[in-house]
């Protein structure tokens, strides 16, 4: 039908406006005119689409190689050689800390620890009164513009923090509880529509610590400012700190992970627990074979991204080379890491020989750790450094991220003008052959007249 051919040419545009009962003949001719377009919304959509698979590869990028950095950072330090283990782990979880480096202060001392949760670190929540739906507009549609602070919250007081207060518009567009959520949800902070009763409700959630709290101000519509603020936000969970003593000595955190003495703890639940710490060369060759497992599984990543998404990628190539360029000038050689049984194959993955590992540390365990972590000088060491250039905020990834989402940008704003131009010309043209088929004395010619899309009409 002619109506399903243009609605699927030009699909994807999502212009303003609605016709009211168009017949066939004033619909197929509309498609006979605008499916001129049809190319150039094919190609913005492409390019749209491009776009946002890139956007994705960068993320999973970068995901990788946090995953491979965090397991060179457990290698770092005194992490290599060191186990740690909880007498209760439904209260505490440890690890040796990646930043505890060999010969340092903060190296963790072998032996037990005594460790109490005196109180986890929370988000604070703050509800809002119950509406009726989730879609049900919310006051006049006139612009409100909310301002939310983040800082320390007392009991009749607000302290700002250093962090820039976040701006956000509540119109006609999305003057809803879900409206209201998307554009927290925007603008960095999380938030949710919820169940309340017979209703829903909006639900905005801070990070977590007491430093976190979120203040809220409204400025325009009555019934927004009316519902953000005052009585119509209820707290329902306060932001705090997690409070911990290690071997009698607290210490305070925005978040369930501590990192201090040596050892890095997740908090899970408020009581005590022993930790043990052990320096144990066996631990050597666990985590030197989880290291080549994580390089070799990172390299599979690369792979998948360079065959898809990021296919000629720069950001990509640059991680690939930079990768393989500390395996083969880097700070260890190969032939000093074929002594310690890893060795570098012909396709750049890493390959353990089990027995000549075991061999080395039986030898000498403290070399085979250097060839690792060294104050910084180890290949763990220098692959952890090397990722944070990477990812870092001047770092290829970065940029390049930037400059993929700007030109997202672009494109998404050039559609919405595509849109609204398309609906204008459907608009005139059903008018005007709608006129054609009626008689000189009719006086109510269909046109646009609600918020339907061009396509809605189409269908």
């Amino acid at each position: 039908m002619a109506n399903s051919n243009i609605a699927g040419r030009l699909a994807g545009l999502d212009a303003y406006g609605g016709l009211t009962s168009p017949s066939s003949t004033v619909l197929a001719k509309v498609e006979k005119t605008l499916a001129g377009q049809s190319g150039a919304v094919a190609k913005l959509n492409q390019n749209i689409s491009r776009d946002q698979a890139k956007l994705s590869g960068l993320g999973q990028l970068h995901s990788a190689l946090a995953d491979f950095q965090s397991v060179a950072e457990r290698l770092a330090g005194a992490g290599l050689s060191t186990t740690a283990t909880s007498s209760s782990p439904a209260i505490v979880a440890v690890t040796p800390d990646a930043g505890a480096k060999d010969g340092s202060k903060d190296v963790v001392k072998a032996g037990v620890h005594a460790i109490e949760v005196k109180q986890l670190a929370q988000a604070q929540v703050q509800t809002s009164t119950a509406q009726k739906a989730a879609n049900t507009k919310i006051g006049t549609g006139a612009p409100a513009i909310v301002k939310v602070e983040t800082g320390v919250a007392g009991a009749d007081q607000f302290t700002p923090g250093k962090q820039a207060a976040k701006t956000l518009t509540i119109d006609a567009s999305n003057n809803t509880l879900d409206g209201i959520a998307a554009a927290f949800k925007a603008a960095g902070i999380e938030a949710a529509v919820v169940k309340s009763g017979n209703g829903f409700a909006l639900s905005v959630t801070s990070a977590t610590g007491e430093a976190s709290s979120l203040r809220i101000s409204v400025s325009g519509d009555a019934a927004v400012k009316d519902l953000l603020t005052g009585k119509g936000m209820t707290q329902t969970a306060a932001a705090r700190d997690a409070v911990v003593a290690i071997d009698g000595k607290d210490s305070r955190s925005a978040t369930n992970t501590v990192d201090s003495g040596g050892l890095s703890l997740t908090l899970k639940g408020k009581g005590k627990a022993d930790v043990t710490v052990k320096q144990d060369s066996s631990e050597v060759a666990r985590n030197v074979t989880a290291f080549v497992e994580a390089y070799n599984g990172l390299q599979d990543k690369l792979a998948v991204l360079e065959k898809g998404a990021l296919k000629s990628d720069q950001a990509l190539g640059q991680a690939s080379r930079d990768l393989a360029g500390l395996l083969r000038a880097g700070p260890v050689s190969a032939s000093d890491l074929a002594k310690a049984g890893v060795s570098v194959k012909g396709d750049g993955r890493l390959q353990v020989d089990d027995k000549q590992l075991k061999s080395a540390i039986a030898a000498d365990a403290d070399a085979v750790g250097k060839l690792f972590t060294n104050e910084g000088k180890g290949l763990a060491d220098q692959f952890d450094a090397r990722v944070d250039a990477l990812t870092g905020k001047s770092g290829a990834l970065q940029r390049e991220k930037q400059q993929v989402g700007k030109e997202l940008t672009a494109l998404t704003g050039k559609k919405t003008e595509m849109a609204k131009a398309m609906t204008a010309q459907a608009n005139a043209l059903a008018k005007l052959y709608t006129a054609q088929e009626q008689s000189a004395a009719s006086d109510g010619l269909p046109g646009y007249t609600g918020p339907r899309s061009l396509f809605d009409f189409m269908a």
